[in-house]
């Protein structure tokens, strides 16, 4: 069976419609909660795939994010067995991260809407020409610079990049698996820093509906034929140990 990781940062942040779409393949996944105090594996073998979903802080506030080393190493491990990984928000700088990236700029929360501008380097990419010209939401805390020798496939509106691959890792800084609803428990949360838009950020979501839909359809099929995430990647057996009484 393919089995995906779901690595989970807030109660108000999960797959979304994304959920469904993985259902309809016939892919299981499973929520890991560091924030609750839950471990991380420290293996790819078992799993198929890693998804790193949004989160409230930047991933190198080790304040608030006290399990940012634990989870760098499951990015790591699943680079090196060769597996993939998709992060939206948080999870896109994380991987950024992991990948060899360096934090810049400021570290407050932003969300807002753009509309996605395909680069030169992602001309050829197909998520990046599913994209290209539609509005998509933007939101995270914190910005990286990507490792040397990484371009971004998309850009926003003042060419700040939102999204972006190498070898079988893509980080979406825009936000396909949000909804209206979840912005409402995002904003809901007790204690958590919002950006000073937010309440429009979330009107706009209600009026792009449909079409973020439609976005978030596209972004899945991309994703899903690039990574080849339909594909089982082999995973050793797992042993029981059983006592035997004599």
């Amino acid at each position: 069976m393919i089995r995906f990781i779901a690595v989970q940062h807030s109660y108000s942040e999960f797959l979304g419609p994304v959920e469904k779409q993985l259902e309809n393949r016939g892919i299981g996944f499973t929520y890991f909660r560091p924030f609750t105090g839950q471990s991380l594996p420290v293996s790819a073998q078992q799993y198929d795939a890693l998804w790193l979903l949004g989160g409230t802080y930047p991933p190198a506030d080790r304040e608030h994010v006290p399990w940012f080393e634990e989870e760098l190493r499951l990015a790591r491990a699943f680079a090196r067995a060769g597996r993939p990984a998709v992060g939206f928000g948080f999870g896109a700088l994380l991987l950024a991260l992991a990948a060899g990236g360096t934090p810049s700029g400021s570290e407050v929360p932003y969300a807002y809407w753009t509309t996605a501008r395909v680069t030169d380097a992602g001309a050829e990419n197909p998520l990046a020409r599913a994209v290209d010209g539609r509005k998509v939401l933007v939101a995270a805390s914190g910005r990286v610079r990507l490792p040397e020798g990484v371009q971004p496939l998309l850009v926003d509106e003042s060419g700040e990049w939102i999204a972006w691959r190498q070898a079988q890792a893509y980080g979406l800084l825009f936000r396909p698996e949000l909804t209206p609803g979840m912005i409402e428990d995002i904003i809901m949360e007790e204690g958590r820093p919002l950006p000073d838009d937010i309440s429009a950020v979330l009107e706009q979501a209600r009026q792009l509906w449909t079409q973020s839909r439609e976005t978030s359809d596209r972004v899945i099929a991309a994703l899903v034929a690039e990574l080849d995430l339909m594909q089982e990647r082999r995973k050793p057996p797992v042993f029981t140990l059983r006592t035997v009484q004599e």
